[in-house]
């Protein structure tokens, strides 16, 4: 039985306008029982509005009157008079125009990827046609010069996980699995190489530690300048005025000769 349209509401219009039982409600409104109670008690929803289902056309006052009168009868929802909408069927996925251009890229890309992709599941994953990835396959495309193959997740036509799940059924459909490529072998040359570069660099790395923590020793042209007199001490100052020269003391005619 379909759910009548806001069942909460359409609950609390039955309980109080009705002497409909709680299971009678709840089976309608597909509800439990003891939430149909709660809403009679004010715990549940309070201040709600309540939907009368007999003016949106959802159920009949007789339906609701046969009820009443057994309790153990259930109601039913009337036939819809306005046609409802049909439901779609599955197709192929939904392109926007932008976007359809961008289609050949994305089979080129998952045709060099996943071989293992079938045309059907290809074409389900980015609303294409299977004439359109022959036409790729085959180099036959009316643009196949222009055509560079570009992931679809990148491209926005699909999602990764659908993606991903695709790429796991045709996996496990054709049985193959992709094992990890190994890593890249070194040649013994280029190994020895890194290895002098890092030890040259870890000594050079401690030579500057060293240099950093000796302390600083006088240049020698700092010795040459501390033992050079200036101009001054030489020439005394030079402000152009000649310094004055000290009197010698009159001889004494009394000073007895020296032996």
């Amino acid at each position: 039985m379909a759910q009548p349209l806001m069942p909460k509401a359409t609950a609390v219009w039955l309980v109080d306008n009705t002497a409909l039982t709680f299971d009678q409600i709840a089976d309608f409104c597909e509800l439990h029982s003891l939430e149909v109670q709660a809403i009679a008690d004010g715990e549940v929803a309070p201040g709600m509005q309540g939907l009368d289902p007999t003016a949106n056309g959802q159920l009949s006052k007789d339906e609701i009157k046969r009820c009443e009168a057994n309790t153990s009868a259930r109601m039913a929802m009337l036939k819809p008079s306005v046609p409802l909408p049909k439901v779609r069927q599955k197709g192929a996925r939904y392109t926007p125009i932008s976007k359809r251009q961008d289609r050949p890229d994305a089979i080129a890309w998952l045709l060099r990827n996943y071989p293992e992709l079938s045309d059907a599941q290809i074409s389900r994953l980015i609303g294409t046609t299977k004439p359109t990835i022959n036409a790729v396959r085959d180099k036959t495309h009316r643009n196949t010069q222009n055509i560079k193959p570009q992931s679809p997740v990148y491209l926005g036509l699909c999602v990764a996980q659908d993606m991903e799940k695709m790429v796991a059924i045709a996996r496990a459909r054709s049985g193959t699995t992709r094992a990890p490529s190994p890593p890249p072998e070194i040649s013994p040359d280029i190994s020895r190489i890194a290895e002098d570069d890092a030890a040259s660099t870890a000594q050079r790395s401690t030579e500057q530690v060293m240099v950093s923590f000796e302390p600083a020793q006088p240049t020698p042209d700092d010795k040459s300048n501390e033992d050079t007199p200036t101009a001054e001490e030489v020439f005394g100052p030079s402000n152009g005025t000649p310094e004055p020269k000290e009197e010698e003391a009159p001889a004494d005619p009394f000073a007895k000769p020296d032996d």
